[in-house]
């Protein structure tokens, strides 16, 4: 092996080994808390009944969330998108724009439902307001990235024949930059359920509200029932955006390869 490859991986464990000890983070605690989670394990197996429902209804208002927020966020997302893009704008309109969905996406899901508990109070709308704040600012930005990403030659020949900039969105970059937009909804939705799991924990709903609780009281049992339906759900949701997938985005890749 090269020697300047065996000095830069010295120097990255010794960087590990150097932050680990700088932040208290001890592999031999890890081991040690093991058996632990067999007391959790054991106090799941001794929940009540109902819990479980309570679970599945707080999952539901989770999605519900993740749902409006994504949908919402999307649709905010879109036109700004076109505005962002360097290559149907100017500067003057696209990097003021940039930088605003910039710092929307900056903070994480959980800030933004703090200032929004603030303004709104606790509760679910805070939450899907947090929601669609990030996707506005995700969204938007894989989107004009996309757009940028357009063949500049059927832009080039659609503009050689004089046509409005509305009509060059709707017959070139619409259909240019659309094939990835499913998959990126799909992402945008797989990442908001996971986010709104936690944004009970600031007051703003779904079920991160029930897991925090059980946790400030040590009702480990009761919180692991509930992170386990957040961990089916996830799954579940994966597997059903592995099928669209491969029913849309699969099949339109290939239908434009024959037209190809």
């Amino acid at each position: 092996m090269n020697p300047k490859n065996n000095l830069i991986i010295a120097l990255v464990i010794a960087g590990i080994i150097a932050m680990s000890y700088n932040i208290d983070a001890n592999p031999a605690e890890f081991v040690k808390g093991i058996p632990n989670l067999a007391i959790v394990l054991k106090e799941m197996t001794e929940v009540e009944p109902n819990l479980f429902g309570t679970a599945f209804w707080s999952m539901l208002e989770t999605i519900e969330m993740a749902f409006i927020g994504t949908v919402v966020g999307v649709t905010i997302a879109l036109p700004l998108s076109m505005l962002a893009a360097r290559n149907l704008n100017s500067k003057f309109v696209y990097v003021p724009l940039r930088g605003i969905l910039a710092a929307a996406r900056t903070f994480p899901s959980i800030l933004w439902a703090i200032l929004f508990v603030i303004m709104v109070g606790l509760g679910t709308f805070a939450g899907v307001l947090a929601i669609i704040m990030y996707t506005v600012g995700f969204i938007a930005k894989l989107q004009y990235e996309s757009i940028e990403a357009v063949d500049s030659d059927p832009v080039e020949a659609v503009n050689s024949i004089g046509v409005s900039k509305w009509q060059l969105i709707r017959h070139v970059i619409i259909p240019e930059s659309a094939p990835h937009l499913l998959s990126q909804i799909l992402y945008m939705f797989d990442y908001n359920v996971r986010q709104t799991s936690i944004l009970g924990l600031v007051g703003a709903g779904g079920i991160g509200f029930y897991i925090i609780n059980y946790i400030k009281f040590f009702e480990y049992g009761k919180a692991a029932v509930f992170m386990l339906v957040v961990l089916i759900t996830v799954l579940i949701i994966d597997f059903v955006s592995v099928k669209i997938r491969d029913k849309y985005i699969v099949k339109a890749q290939k239908g434009m390869e024959v037209k190809i």
